[in-house]
């Protein structure tokens, strides 16, 4: 019998955002959007356009999936002009450098099919988040958050299994990379939620610090994350600003400044390039049952 069974150090850093289940009417279109995470979509009637731009359209029929990349442009129509169509979606990002870039490289941006294994795992995992949230008085409730979490991480689970039967795929980082990059993005969050640490610092100042050049970093971080350091910059800021926002009692000039803008006009300019509102009416949006809409009202934002 072992007398010493370690436990293993568990640090997901799982982050989910913009989950919906919706049903639009015939001509809906959203508009071009990229993300800094990887998107999951799933259609349940109907079809869906999605053009992913510099390369194809790509349809989606009942049961059709699709993994979107972080960074790529991409619009979402509904291809019938009069037919209504409902599709569930959610955005995601999470920590495993290797089990991220497989699903980038081997999974993302291409179509899903309704018979396969992963378009039913993806499903059934859109529909189980769904059926937790009907309940609007408990979707923020702390127990069914963790429920949706449990459901996330057995999603990535499956999705490790299934990349790990994938012959042939080489990660395009090595492991000394893929330190650096983590010790980047560690970096990062650090200096962004370190009220003691100057908001305005740049990406060289993350670099000096960690004795690498900015040039190299740069590289390692996008081979490794498949995002710029930037957009990994403004999206934590953004994740800062909406905690601010929420849950605290700051002024939005405050939160400007803390969040290293240089005025609180640039600031609400970035942050409705962000989230497609003001920092104003998005906290009226979560004091009124944290419900956002995209900018024309024509669906959920993004």
């Amino acid at each position: 019998m072992q007398n010493f069974i370690s436990f293993p150090t568990i640090e997901s850093g799982l982050y989910m955002f913009g989950g919906h289940k919706h049903t639009v009417n015939g001509g809906w279109t959203f508009f071009e959007q990229s993300h800094q995470v990887i998107e999951l979509m799933i259609v349940t009637k109907g079809h869906q356009l999605t053009e992913i731009k510099d390369s194809r359209v790509i349809d989606l029929g009942p049961g059709d999936a699709i993994l979107i990349a972080p960074g790529t442009l991409h619009t979402n129509r509904n291809a019938d002009d009069y037919k209504k169509m409902t599709y569930m979606c959610l955005h995601f990002d999470f920590e495993d450098v290797e089990l991220r870039s497989k699903i980038i490289g081997l999974l993302a941006n291409k179509l899903i099919p309704a018979h396969s294994d992963l378009a039913h795992i993806s499903g059934e995992i859109l529909n189980d988040i769904v059926n937790l949230c009907k309940d609007k008085a408990r979707r923020n409730d702390f127990e069914v958050q963790v429920d949706i979490e449990i459901i996330l991480l057995q999603y990535l689970k499956q999705l490790s299994i299934l990349v790990q039967k994938i012959k042939g795929y080489n990660l395009p980082f090595t492991d000394k990379e893929a330190k650096v990059g983590r010790d980047i993005s560690v970096t990062i969050e650090d200096w962004v939620n370190n009220d003691d640490v100057n908001s305005a610092f740049t990406f060289s100042d993350i670099c000096s610090s960690l004795h690498i050049s900015s040039g190299y970093g740069h590289r390692v971080f996008k081979k490794v994350y498949g995002i710029t350091p930037l957009r990994f910059i403004d999206k934590e800021k953004y994740r800062k600003a909406q905690r601010l926002l929420e849950y605290s009692g700051n002024s939005i000039e405050e939160i400007a400044y803390m969040t290293g803008a240089a005025n609180i006009s640039i600031f609400s300019k970035q942050f409705k390039k962000w989230s497609g509102y003001s920092p104003s009416e998005y906290r009226k949006q979560v004091l009124h049952k944290r419900t956002v809409y995209s900018k024309n009202q024509t669906g959920y934002f993004e």
